[in-house]
């Protein structure tokens, strides 16, 4: 039965996403429509971010795992490169978890 929801799941994914390159030119948005959805995309992810970032389980994460974020996300801000930004983030959570600051 998972297998059958798995490959039910994969399938309608695929064919929700299809749907928008051969149905997007019958469609028409307006300008405000659109700046509102690319909006919504990123609170959308900052929210999920937020809730990773944050949660683990069903209580708080501690200090270490929002420090990493917080210091991955400027420096993703400052476009450092990507590596560096993994990194820098894994460090600091690493180093504060070491200094018992969890």
């Amino acid at each position: 039965m998972p297998l059958l929801a798995i490959v039910l799941l994969a399938a309608g994914t695929y064919a929700f996403r299809l749907t928008g390159p051969l149905l997007g030119h019958r469609l028409r948005l307006s300008d405000r429509v659109q700046q509102l959805l690319g909006t919504a995309a990123a609170v959308l992810l900052v929210a999920l971010v937020a809730t990773a970032a944050l949660t683990t389980g069903h209580g708080f994460a501690g200090w270490a795992r929002p420090a990493g974020v917080l210091v991955g996300g400027v420096l993703a801000v400052r476009r450092a490169p990507f590596p560096l930004v993994v990194v820098a983030a894994a460090a600091t959570t690493a180093v504060l978890r070491l200094c018992q600051v969890a």
